[in-house]
């Protein structure tokens, strides 16, 4: 995935992150409520008067107070929808808690959430109001740990696992690698889904098709999705559906209530992809 770069580092005015070399998203800032380096990225969050709270890592938006729900919720639902009835969930990445908090609207037994950077945690629990009540949830199991490894060390198998990374960059880049997917598919129980998070399909086109490329290596099943995604590169964002016996266009229960964007209808015509993406993966 290419294209998404900061243009320098938060100060008190603004942020600008380009999608390419002439465009891109600004934010004002009102106020910076945290900014540290990790042990993994650079860490920062400001308040911006139209989006509330805004997380950053290395300099690029993660998520914000007002969008949020747009990206965790085609995230999760799709697949929780479409599984016959998932118990154990994997998720890898998404130290924010916007994935979790998606998943733990459903009767599942067990949440086994895996992030890298324990300080992102930290951030996640004192400025974003749902993650510290998910993590008090008793069906939650946090680990602090590297997706790739933990993978290849646990012999534990799930029925969805999502994958809620950020860009192919720092801690990130082995979430992206085709070994990553391979081992993720060990871990899978007999009916199981492997949910990503792709990229922009304006900006990520290429990287979009090297993924399916990959993926329909390992899968019986790969289909792309695309969702509203406001404050990402080109304000849609693209998901990867992959599963060997899970039909993701048949929805075997009705999405939780009180959800903002996602809906059957909105299920349907997720997957139905535009030209332009059709005819390039």
């Amino acid at each position: 995935m290419t294209g998404r770069a900061k243009d320098k580092d938060t100060d008190t005015k603004e942020i600008r992150e380009y999608h390419a070399s002439s465009v891109g998203l600004f934010f004002t800032v009102d106020s910076v409520l945290y900014r540290k380096q990790s042990s993994y990225q650079k860490i920062e969050v400001f308040v911006n008067e139209s989006f509330g709270k805004v997380l950053l890592l290395d300099g690029l938006i993660q998520t914000t107070e007002k969008d949020e729900f747009f990206y965790h919720e085609m995230l999760v639902h799709p697949a929780c929808t479409t599984h016959s009835s998932p118990q154990n969930i994997l998720v890898i990445g998404g130290g924010d808690g916007g994935a979790l908090k998606e998943i733990l609207r459903y009767p599942v037994e067990s949440v086994c959430h895996v992030e890298i950077d324990a300080q992102v945690i930290e951030v996640g629990k004192e400025y974003f109001p749902w993650l510290s009540p998910c993590l008090k949830d008793k069906r939650v199991d946090l680990v602090i740990a590297d997706g790739l490894e933990f993978l290849r060390e646990i012999e534990r198998t799930f029925d969805i696992i999502f994958v809620d990374s950020s860009e192919p960059i720092g801690p990130s880049v082995a979430l992206h690698r085709r070994d990553f997917y391979e081992t993720a598919k060990k871990r899978l129980n007999e009916e199981a889904v492997v949910v990503a998070q792709i990229g922009s399909p304006l900006y990520h086109l290429e990287f979009i098709r090297e993924c399916s490329a990959t993926f329909k290596e390992i899968f019986k099943t790969v289909r792309f999705y695309v969702g509203p995604a406001p404050s990402y590169p080109g304000g849609s964002w693209c998901y990867a559906f992959l599963s060997d016996n899970v039909d993701p266009l048949v929805l075997q229960r009705d999405p939780p209530p009180g959800l903002k964007c996602y809906n059957r209808d909105i299920h349907q015509a997720a997957f139905a992809l535009p030209p332009f993406m059709k005819d390039t993966i």
